[in-house]
């Protein structure tokens, strides 16, 4: 038979001990669970109603946006009426929201998006007054709140619209103010300077709008050949503005350097010079860069220049005769530079190589302006030999052509 341990009766009661402080733990921290659960049940309870407020707010904030959303959506299908009407209820929605003291976020930005939609619908109905109201609703969101998040680019799109609108109602100079309002760094956006363009061009401020195009042209707002275009018709406005040759030098200094290259550019400025009655030594300055390069000019132009040139040729120097002799013997069988020659051995009175080279270029000219005046100075010429048949004849050739 075992013996029992000489501790055992000892152990007893420190092991009741240690169950009973357990027991108590265990008692204390599901009290501990009880009180916290009832008492996160009893805030949940009386959290309610804020709950409820804020799930209402949302809802009204959502409805508001979706309301945004289909007003952008209506405008860019053309449904303009729905447009205005769905802009108009962001803002009875806000409106409503902004009295309950829930005003949304980013509030200010909404409000002048909204009215922006409603001008903009109102626009294409022709409605005036009311884009005007809105416009100005919009404009007073932004200086209301200028440090707002997102108000200072609602203004400068309300600025960018009111000037194409201005644009549209045929206002160039309503235009022009809009766009003075834009900050420096918005105001050289491409958008801006595109309206910039068509303001200037609207009001016929040559200077300013070439200006502009050159401005465009540098930030590759159009393709190279566009830019060239654009800039070379505005480059020929602004010349054609000239009303004597003072004028007419101003701006043709006021050109770049790449302009005055430009063989148009170059031959219309020399043709304006001598309507003008100018100075025909400085015409054909205007011209040395384009002839230097004639070789390469296509057929229309090339008749330009000689055009551009014989206006000239009563004064004609010698450097020029030796360049037009020279461009006519790289080249003898050209019937223009033939007839170029043929008209400056005429005005220098070298009356038989005239009428050689002008009979040879009658027969091989294109340009009927040229051929008809080609056999005018044959029959000049005739008449100044007293040959009547050959004058009767190249009169009645110039009068065929």
């Amino acid at each position: 038979m075992a013996v029992a341990p000489a501790f055992a009766p000892t152990f007893a009661p420190v092991m009741r001990a240690v169950s009973a402080g357990v027991l108590v733990l265990l008692l204390l921290l599901a009290g501990f669970v009880f009180v916290h659960a009832a008492l996160r049940a009893l805030a949940a309870l009386f959290d309610l109603p804020e709950q409820a407020r804020r799930w209402r707010t949302q809802q009204k904030e959502r409805a508001m946006h979706a309301a945004l959303l289909d007003a952008l959506a209506q405008l860019n299908a053309g449904r303009f009426l729905r447009a205005r009407k769905s802009a108009q209820a962001v803002l009875a929605q806000e409106k409503s929201l902004a009295a309950a003291g829930e005003p949304p976020a980013y509030g200010s930005q909404i409000r002048g998006l909204a009215h922006l939609l409603a001008a903009e619908s109102a626009q294409a109905l022709q409605d005036k007054a009311s884009r005007d109201e809105h416009l100005r609703d919009a404009l007073a969101q932004a200086t209301a709140r200028p440090v707002a998040t997102g108000t200072q680019q609602v203004q400068e799109g309300a600025l960018l619209r009111a000037a194409s609108w201005a644009l549209q109602d045929r206002d160039p100079q309503a235009a022009m103010g809009w766009l003075a309002g834009l900050p420096q760094g918005a105001a050289r956006r491409t958008l801006a300077l595109r309206i910039k363009l068509k303001a200037a061009r609207q009001a016929r401020e040559s200077a300013e709008a070439l200006d502009t195009a050159r401005l465009l042209a540098k930030h590759r707002a159009f393709s190279p050949m566009a830019a060239q275009s654009i800039v070379r018709g505005l480059a020929v406005d602004l010349l054609n503005g000239a009303h004597d040759t003072a004028q007419l030098q101003r701006a043709w200094d006021s050109l770049e350097p790449a302009e005055r290259q430009m063989p148009e550019l170059a031959i219309h400025a020399a043709q304006r010079i001598t309507a003008l009655g100018g100075d025909a030594f400085l015409a054909r300055a205007w011209l040395l860069p384009v002839w230097e390069q004639q070789a390469a000019l296509g057929d229309s132009l090339r008749v330009k220049l000689v055009r551009a040139l014989e206006a000239g040729l009563d004064s004609i120097d010698g450097a020029w005769l030796a360049r037009i002799e020279a461009a006519h013997q790289n080249n003898p069988r050209d019937a223009t530079l033939q007839y170029l020659a043929g008209m400056a051995c005429m005005k220098r009175q070298l009356w038989g190589k005239a009428q050689q080279l002008l009979t040879h270029a009658a027969l091989g000219l294109q340009d009927m302006g040229l051929h008809r005046n080609a056999w005018c100075a044959l029959a000049l010429l005739a008449e100044q030999r007293g040959d009547e048949r050959a004058a009767a004849d190249a009169w009645k050739r110039a009068a065929q052509a």
